[in-house]
């Protein structure tokens, strides 16, 4: 056999391997809230099936805005409804994927160090020792919009809008207290009860009264080039398996699915 001929098949055969691997592989984009249990969800995946989820973390506000620019994802978990939603009428999904997966909490959260008492709740952030107070950005970030509308309800934001620091999405929101840039911050639950957070820090729950639902919602994209691994994908998260890892970084499961 020819060089020549030798070289057509090692190309053909590299094409057919590459061509192999993106079939085994879909592209996720996942609101910050989910770093942790999307972690934990997609090895589980990937040890059952032997296929491969990529994770890219960020805030829902500027992955709906890269999808309707065609930002290559398969996936959009969101942290809200409105997105998705938009998106759906928008004609840019799989028919019939839209899927509300749980529902997400806020919480007061200071490290170990912190003097402060969380027994009185949001009312903590009018201490005076306090000088920054992390949030995450309300423009774009659903856990921000939600800590804002808490404050209002408290009638304290207008006291201390002046003290916070404003994170691109909830996981660096959670990372400037936890680096000590801010004194105090307002995360995802699923954040504090996370393996870089839990024994870093103190929480208090923030009733969920206080601000409008966190219910949050995945679509699949029309514009994934791997729909059958997404759509398999999709039928993973509704298992009983991923509602208990779920529950177990702090969402609420049961009552948000349809």
């Amino acid at each position: 056999m020819s060089i020549r001929r030798l070289s057509l098949i090692a190309v053909l055969a590299a094409g057919f391997t590459s061509q192999l691997c993106k079939a085994q592989e879909i592209t996720v984009a996942a609101a910050a809230d989910l770093q942790f249990a999307m972690q934990d969800v997609a090895a589980r995946f990937q040890k059952e099936t032997g296929k491969t989820v990529k994770l890219i973390y960020g805030s829902s506000g500027n992955f709906f805005q890269q999808i309707q620019n065609g930002a290559p994802f398969d996936i959009f978990f969101s942290a809200n409804l409105d997105y998705p939603k938009k998106l759906e009428s928008a004609g840019l999904i799989v028919p019939g994927s839209y899927y509300q997966y749980a529902k997400g909490k806020i919480v007061i959260w200071v490290p170990n160090e912190s003097e402060l008492d969380l027994s009185s709740g949001l009312q903590v952030l009018m201490n005076p020792s306090i000088k920054k107070i992390a949030v995450a950005n309300p423009q774009h970030a659903p856990y921000g919009q939600a800590a804002v509308a808490a404050m209002q309800k408290e009638n304290i934001y207008d006291k201390v809008k002046d003290k916070l620091v404003i994170g691109e999405n909830i996981s660096q929101t959670a990372s400037f207290v936890v680096s000590g840039s801010a004194d105090v911050g307002i995360v995802a639950l699923s954040l504090a009860l996370s393996p870089n957070m839990k024994d870093r820090g103190r929480y208090a729950e923030i009733p969920i009264a206080e601000y409008p639902p966190i219910e949050q919602a995945c679509v699949i994209l029309s514009s994934s080039k791997n729909k059958q691994m997404a759509k398999q994908f999709l039928s993973f998260i509704k298992t009983a398996e991923v509602a208990d890892t779920l529950k177990t970084y702090g969402f609420d499961v049961q009552s948000s699915q349809r």
